[in-house]
């Protein structure tokens, strides 16, 4: 702790392994938030977010006027100290092993079942919002 009362001189986590794990908490997460939670600028984690999409750690894509991020399995951390290590250990470690293979997993392994599933339900929707039953 910072020995003038304003909070700690460092922490073991940078900015960007922040925004991971919250992007692993909440794939819908807006950057409004993950700057409010991380205690950084909206312009900052809107240029974390695009690091890590550049360097493979994650996709976004559009979902009407929301993004939605997947993390990539199998990435390595970028420091040869740690490159044989995969960065979901992290998160699986700080948000859990259930939520990063229902996140993850769930993405790239079951794509086509989900999509089905999706259409599936998204016109039961419909249908039971038009009034046919």
């Amino acid at each position: 702790m910072d020995t003038n009362g304003a909070g700690p001189a460092w922490t073991f986590l940078t900015s960007h392994a922040r925004v991971l794990i919250m992007i692993a908490r909440n794939p819908e997460i807006r950057l409004r938030d993950i700057a409010l939670a991380a205690d950084i600028t909206e312009r900052t984690a809107q240029n974390i977010v695009a690091d890590l999409e550049q360097a493979g750690y994650l996709t976004r894509t559009r979902q009407g006027r929301r993004n939605k991020y997947v993390i990539t399995p199998g990435t390595r951390f970028r420091h040869r100290a740690e490159a044989d290590h995969e960065v979901a250990e992290l998160l699986s470690m700080i948000v859990g092993p259930s939520v990063m293979s229902a996140d993850v997993h769930r993405e790239f392994d079951d794509q086509g079942d989900r999509n089905d599933q999706g259409d599936r339900d998204n016109a039961a929707r419909a249908h039971a919002g038009a009034g046919v039953h």
